[in-house]
């Protein structure tokens, strides 16, 4: 080591800023902004999680195939070639097939209390625990369980996590104290290696499979104005926790509830507007659509910058979805209507946004009953602006609301228009 040098610890992620005279050493920074040169075999690049294939969890698992299906998966006969299936006979329950000495043996998995099990004697919470055991110890079965039968098409997320250097150490993550509840599982401020972070921490194996999409979304994506992924971590027992950068402040529409107009001024709420704007234009610019903005969905870091965050229904611009659960007063009348979702459905949603900015985190359509907003909107209701909103801040609310979403304009318009108000001081 010479004093040039910058220390290093496997796991660090470090930013490259230039390649050396020599090519077999960069000049790196580290988290903290110390620099220095490291050795390039040392390092491996961090890639975006771009698999076309299915990325699972649960890469062993076949669902509904029939018994003679799954023995022709495993054949020709390994001893520990394993794969899971739903039970054909017995409806909810699972089969665990695996072969052994030339022949395949059929397990049944039985569901009791809400708990998995094959010999009523150890209980798992889920089939990922369940697989982790029988890995270790045969334990009664014809023999542990050594290789998984994947799943045509699918890719073994721990695996691809680790490969392009997203996966995180649990051994290294210290829990400290629980900030959020959600259905899926539990918001908590930890420490990895010294630096605050926010977790999310994700038990049950079917919603962990649903929030790994979510994780490999955030590996493509890297904005000052977005909520930052650090990595993830797949506990072998089912867990999955997506570690995130801290943000002090916590939700937009929170933090504009509860300071009000007599602390935020005009300066702040543009540049909140500003903030989102940036995001939303790299998202459009690399042609992914949110579909779930919203200010409950913006964070608000230790000095004051908004970041759009949840990224939990963001896909690709060229993918449907299902709308059950989409929030009816943020979603545009076509992406509800048709699931015709785009950057213009984003940009709707953010003169939603805006006006909940500009109300100091009121509920949007305040006094019109839920079943009546839809109506309303197509025959052009719009919502009138808030107490003290600049006439040109409204006047881009309006913009984004326009029925025919190919006349809303785009973000990377909007973020014009928003710096010509900056910069002629009309949001005050």
């Amino acid at each position: 080591m010479t004093d040039q040098d910058l220390p290093l610890c496997k796991g660090d992620v470090l930013t490259i800023i230039g390649v050396t005279k020599d090519p077999n050493w960069y000049k790196a920074k580290n988290t903290v902004g110390r620099e220095g040169t490291i050795p390039a075999n040392y390092v491996q690049k961090r890639e975006g999680v771009k698999s076309g294939e299915k990325l699972s969890l649960m890469p062993w698992f076949h669902g509904k195939i029939t018994r003679e299906q799954a023995e022709r998966l495993l054949c020709p006969p390994e001893t520990g070639l394993f794969l899971v299936r739903e039970s054909t006979n017995y409806p909810g329950d699972y089969t665990l097939c695996v072969s052994s000495e030339g022949k395949v043996e059929h397990y049944r998995i039985i569901y009791h209390n809400g708990k998995l099990t094959i010999d009523e004697e150890v209980y798992f919470e889920n089939l990922m625990q369940l697989v982790e055991h029988y890995t270790k110890d045969a334990d009664g079965l014809c023999t542990r369980l050594i290789k998984p039968e994947l799943m045509e098409g699918t890719v073994a997320a721990q695996d691809l996590f680790s490969k392009s250097g997203w996966a995180l150490n649990l051994k290294e993550l210290k829990l400290i104290q629980t900030i959020g509840k959600g259905e899926f599982g539990d918001v908590m401020v930890g420490d990895y290696r010294g630096t605050k972070v926010a977790v999310k921490c994700i038990k049950h194996d079917a919603t962990a499979q649903a929030f790994i999409a979510e994780a490999s979304v955030m590996t493509q994506l890297r904005h000052t104005n977005l909520v930052q992924l650090l990595g993830v971590i797949v506990e072998e027992k089912g867990s999955l926790f997506i570690v995130t950068e801290y943000m002090a402040k916590g939700s937009l529409v929170d933090y504009l509830r509860s300071r009000g107009r007599s602390v935020i001024g005009g300066d702040c709420l543009i540049k909140f507007t500003m903030d989102v704007c940036e995001a939303m234009a790299y998202l459009e610019a690399n042609n992914f659509v949110h579909r779930d903005l919203a200010a409950r969905n913006v964070l608000v870091s230790e000095d004051n910058i908004a970041k759009v965050s949840d990224f939990g229904l963001t896909k690709k611009a060229s993918s449907t979805q299902d709308t059950a659960k989409l929030p009816i007063k943020w979603t545009s009348p076509e992406a509800l209507r048709e699931k015709k979702f785009s950057t213009k459905s984003d940009v709707w949603s953010y003169g939603i946004l805006l006006w909940e900015i500009y109300s100091f985190g009121r509920v949007p359509y305040p006094r019109i009953p839920l079943k009546d907003v839809v109506p309303r909107v197509e025959k052009g209701y719009k919502m009138d602006a808030p107490d003290g909103c600049p006439a040109a801040v409204y006047d881009i609310m309006k913009q984004c609301w326009t029925l025919e979403p190919a006349m809303r304009p785009s973000f990377e318009a909007l973020k014009e228009n928003l710096q010509l108000i900056l910069d002629k001081e009309l949001y005050l």
